[in-house]
């Protein structure tokens, strides 16, 4: 796989997978903190912080659903990279439907930001990326602790009073994001690049267990944590909304799709219909992307056509405990 090294672009310097086929996920470098503290390097302030983004990207998604529920558009731009990559890594092509330009640099690709943040950088090139425009750098590349951040540090800089992260519920919410992680988010990815069937067998069987034991937890409560929408279940939502359409087919998770699930589809579309939620969906992207971008997995580059779910169908969640916040249920009254 292709990454920086010392710097400089290579297309053969990263190896996805370890001697016994199994996908190992490289580690985020940039893990810098916006903080709402006067001795912070970062301090949040409107207008000062951009993210780099793929509506292709479940990480990156994760990034959008917050920025989005929280209402922090004005406060925080973004930029969206093509969601085709080729050898040449992530690239702004304005040109091309749901892509923008690079608002802040000019860059023509998503590497020379991480040049220029570190001149000597070895780390793959990944999203998000979220930038400081008056340091001009690189605050941070990972995905949990940006969604972290704009949850819980931009406050007086959202037009929505909503806590994605609330007391009481943070030690829960830590341990479901942590619960879903590896067999989920990531158990997706460690089923579609195995290179061999019994770390592929392996990453289905947890895969499907896990997903088997939250449709459980969701038959009695509206979400993973309970009655409140939280962080845990945008974590959740940006790998479930892609499931059906590229995860089933084109990683081989296809025990089961999600829509055959007794909770965790009504669950999903729950999520799907919050406020403000849907637009950050783009399903032509996620699926140009998977099924173009990895060539060792589908060497045509053919885009599966189907399934064409109906994410606005009703879904009764709403007879359980808990609603989303005031915020995003008085937002959805008005539309």
């Amino acid at each position: 796989m292709n990454m920086l090294v010392d710097g400089e672009w290579r297309t053969d310097a990263y190896e996805a997978n370890d001697g016994d086929g199994s996908f190992q996920r490289q580690e985020t470098t940039f893990r810098d903190r916006v903080r709402d503290d006067p001795d912070a390097t970062f301090q949040p302030a409107a207008g000062r912080y951009h993210l780099y983004v793929s509506y292709a990207c479940p990480w990156a998604h994760r990034t959008l659903v917050t920025r989005a529920l929280k209402g922090l558009e004005d406060a925080i731009s973004v930029s969206i990279v093509d969601p085709y990559r080729d050898e040449d890594g992530w690239q702004f092509t304005p040109e091309k439907e749901g892509c923008t330009r690079d608002h802040v640099r000019g860059a023509d690709y998503l590497r020379e930001l991480y040049v220029e943040a570190d001149p000597d950088a070895t780390c793959r090139v990944t999203v998000p990326v979220l930038w400081d425009k008056r340091e001009e750098t690189i605050v941070n590349n990972e995905s949990e602790e940006i969604m972290r951040m704009l949850d819980t540090e931009f406050d007086d800089y959202a037009n929505r009073d909503v806590d994605l992260y609330p007391e009481g519920y943070r030690d829960e919410v830590d341990r479901i994001i942590d619960e879903i992680y590896e067999p989920i988010n990531n158990g997706v990815y460690r089923a579609g690049f195995a290179t061999r069937q019994e770390p592929y067998d392996e990453a289905v069987d947890d895969l499907f267990a896990a997903l088997d034991h939250w449709d459980e937890v969701l038959a009695d409560q509206r979400y993973l944590a309970g009655d409140r929408l939280t962080e845990a279940d945008v974590a959740m939502f940006t790998t479930l909304v892609r499931f059906d359409n590229v995860y089933h087919t084109h990683f081989m998770c296809n025990v089961q799709y999600i829509r055959e699930y007794e909770n965790l589809w009504p669950y999903l579309r729950d999520l799907y219909q919050t406020d403000s939620v849907a637009e950050t969906v783009n399903m032509d992207h996620i699926k140009e992307h998977y099924y173009t971008t990895h060539p060792d997995v589908n060497p045509h580059r053919i885009v599966a056509r189907g399934p064409d779910l109906d994410f606005e169908a009703p879904h009764d969640r709403d007879e359980l405990p808990g609603s989303p916040p005031a915020d995003l249920t008085a937002a959805s009254a008005d539309d």
